[in-house]
């Protein structure tokens, strides 16, 4: 009976010293994911709008990267071409940003590739 309850205790002794730090952690940090966020949309025929949006009480530098592959699905006409560009927010700020396939005249296209990230401006 004592080996039961010695056992029952230390595997709870051993749950709260693996769980209890963890989720103090969590509460001391925060994550830029938390206060900014990501969208896109199709603006006309030929735009994809990608847009910004911080509520983080610090200033962000983010960028965002895409790629506009021309005829994708051409062995010869294929062709691919990088994008980007950078924002500063502000809490409470929105700013887009737009990747257009123009560049590709009348031939099919697909934005591809697409990644953002922001991280805590160092000024």
């Amino acid at each position: 009976m004592r080996s039961i309850n010695w056992t029952r205790w230390a595997i709870s002794a051993l749950a709260l010293s693996l769980f209890v730090p963890v989720a103090l952690a969590d509460r001391d940090t925060k994550s830029v994911s938390t206060c900014a966020s990501f969208n896109q949309a199709d603006k006309g025929d030929d735009k994809v709008a990608f847009t910004l949006q911080s509520s983080c009480s610090i200033p962000l530098d983010c960028s965002i990267s895409w790629r506009v592959v021309c005829a994708p699905e051409s062995k010869k006409r294929r062709a691919e071409h990088a994008g980007g560009a950078k924002l500063a927010l502000i809490s409470g700020s929105t700013q887009t940003a737009e990747a257009s396939a123009s560049v590709c005249g009348d031939a099919g296209w697909a934005i591809d590739s697409i990644s953002w990230s922001c991280q805590p401006n160092k000024d």
